[in-house]
């Protein structure tokens, strides 16, 4: 929104459709849709995470049973009441239809997909990419005005979502992996349960690649216009490590050892999303 979209909008003297405080609720039915999937997931993972980590146990040794599925219902009916909300006060359309099916998505992964090959961690992986989508589907009415670079805007979401979408896949199939154990005490399906350790490797490793040599590509395409901030940015600290998970991926044998590839790719997440503060210096 604010290195962007704000941008262009300033350049085309447009009014977004979203002022601070409907974008603040915006983030806020996100997260609460995103808390009320948390606590759902937990609550049908209870016997699982006994055993892949039981440090980190919250339903039941924090909170009850029935006080998680209370909570779970009310965050996802406020995510859901906001979402409605900003259709009804602003000239953003379905997003409360958008937040009601991110929330059935979230529990019907929580009770079934997430046990399943490929689907689960696809379906996750559509949604983080979506809290992306939705920020430029929230402006999309524009779209048929042409005072505004659309094709810019459009360009930059395909480019975050797509970034968001991979980067998701390559986590959640190295958490399968450090999940294994408990996973398929429990008869669940995922990848490695599935395909074995080092297929599923092969298949992060593959996506690993597409991943590097698209952000090689990017900042080759970059430098033209000069953006050495920009591309120094990205080699450091995203390209450098995501280059060391896949170069640590085969080496890795324990549940330490995943967990701490992911704790590497969700850093990576973290500073591809700020990667876009750049934008808004270079427009």
């Amino acid at each position: 929104m604010y290195c962007v979209l704000q941008p262009l909008f300033a350049q085309s003297n447009h009014i977004p459709s979203l002022n601070h405080l409907h974008f603040f609720l915006l983030i806020l039915s996100s997260v609460l849709i995103a808390a009320a999937g948390y606590i759902i997931n937990d609550y049908f993972d209870l016997n699982i995470d006994r055993i892949n980590k039981p440090q980190k146990l919250i339903i039941q040794k924090i909170i009850s049973r029935r006080y998680a599925i209370a909570w779970h219902f009310f965050l996802s009916l406020m995510g859901i009441a906001i979402g409605f909300y900003l259709d009804l006060t602003t000239h953003v359309t379905l997003i409360g239809f958008s937040n009601l099916i991110c929330a059935l998505l979230l529990f019907i992964y929580s009770v079934s997909l997430k046990k399943r090959l490929l689907s689960g961690n696809v379906l996750i992986s559509l949604l983080t990419a979506w809290t992306v989508l939705v920020v430029t589907w929230c402006e999309a009415r524009f779209f048929f005005n042409y005072g505004l670079n659309t094709s810019r805007i459009a360009r930059l979401t395909l480019l975050y979502g797509g970034f968001a979408f991979v980067i998701s896949l390559i986590r959640e199939a190295i958490k399968d992996m450090e999940d294994i154990e408990g996973d398929m005490k429990y008869g669940c399906r995922t990848m490695p349960i599935v395909w074995g350790i080092n297929a599923s490797k092969i298949y992060i490793a593959s996506w690993i690649v597409i991943l590097a040599l698209s952000l090689l590509a990017l900042q080759v395409y970059v430098l033209q216009f000069r953006w050495w901030f920009s591309a120094l940015y990205c080699l450091i600290l995203i390209f450098i490590p995501l280059i060391d998970v896949f170069r640590k991926l085969f080496k890795a044998q324990t549940a330490q050892d995943f967990h701490t590839l992911s704790s590497t790719v969700k850093f990576i997440m973290f500073t591809g999303i700020l990667s876009m503060i750049f934008f808004r210096f270079y427009y």
